[in-house]
């Protein structure tokens, strides 16, 4: 699928039971909730969808639309199917956020096919936020998850070529990164917003790497009096100025969506003086249902579902 493309298609609105009303892209007032998810994944928002649009609660929303790129083995930068690191492990880094502020994250997860639930797990079952390696997976274990292989026989075979001339750090960025993690963020009809990342990080990493995908305030921040926002592409970038977060503030100070993740952007542009390589692209989503992203570089695209439409936008880019 072509990251580029714009796709717009008429949903019959009607037939789904009115909700709250929300102003969106801050063009027109709509009925209903809002989700949005980076790059293609309208299946995602599909799962979320079928939970708010029944008036479900935003974070099982963006849970559920998590977990359906987490179980697919032809994406290969989350879950299961996921790039393995320069040893040959899969490895997770999830996170989710409520509207209460409270949060769970995993980072370094082995074997463990929905990372993402298992962050949830750690919101709902534990006194902590963030939970790693080895004592991630036992969490999980207790918790009722149980161990899967999650390299795939097509993943494996790309980290055998990769092997015959090994690289490190990796520069073949569309190659071995992909720049998929999902961030998915929702508002529900009850004007609550909660979202969620999770990712197998960069391909052929170094084993023990964690990206800012589980890091809240990095990958993800939800602050419910303001918006949310989410983040993609090379986690290191994010990590360096604590990107969702700064989205998040920079709507609390009268920025429109796409406008906040434009100068978060700028931001780790500047950090390289103005030239830079890699990609990382923001998803933002207002307290009143606007919503907008912003990438370095062209070929970001992100999913918007809502009571009236379904898109895939193609996102502006700071080097077109």
């Amino acid at each position: 699928m072509d990251r580029k493309i714009f796709l717009k298609t008429s949903l019959l609105g009607a037939l789904l039971p009115a909700g709250r009303k929300f102003s969106f892209s801050g063009q027109a007032e709509a009925e209903g909730p809002v989700v949005i998810s980076t790059w293609d994944n309208r299946k995602a928002n599909s799962a979320a969808w079928e939970i708010l649009s029944g008036g479900g609660p935003a974070l099982d929303a963006v849970e559920a639309g998590a977990r359906v790129p987490e179980a697919d083995p032809g994406d290969r930068s989350v879950g299961y199917g996921g790039y393995p690191d320069r040893t040959g492990k899969v490895t997770l880094d999830a996170c989710i956020m409520n509207h209460e502020s409270r949060c769970g994250s995993v980072a370094f997860l082995l074997d463990i096919k929905h990372a993402v639930s298992v962050a949830r797990k750690v919101l709902e079952n534990s006194p902590h936020v963030m939970m790693v390696g080895e004592g991630a997976q036992q969490f999980a274990l207790d918790n009722g998850f149980k161990k899967e292989n999650l390299l795939t026989e097509e993943a494996r075979q790309v980290w055998l070529n990769w092997k015959k001339n090994p690289e490190y750090p990796v520069t073949s960025w569309d190659q071995y990164m992909n720049h998929d993690t999902i961030g998915i963020l929702a508002l529900d009809r009850q004007g609550n917003l909660s979202g969620a990342c999770t990712t197998s990080g960069i391909g052929m990493k170094m084993h023990g790497r964690v990206g800012d995908s589980p890091l809240i305030g990095a990958g993800l921040f939800v602050d419910n009096d303001i918006g949310a926002a989410a983040a993609t592409g090379v986690g290191e970038e994010v990590i360096r100025v604590a990107g969702s977060h700064l989205v998040v503030e920079l709507m609390r100070h009268g920025a429109s969506p796409t406008d906040a993740c434009r100068r978060a952007v700028e931001r780790i542009v500047n950090n390289h003086g103005g030239a830079m390589d890699g990609q990382v692209g923001f998803l933002a989503l207002n307290k009143k249902g606007a919503y907008g992203g912003y990438a370095i570089q062209s070929g970001y695209s992100y999913a918007v579902r809502t009571l009236q439409q379904e898109e895939l936008i193609s996102s502006e880019s700071w080097f077109g």
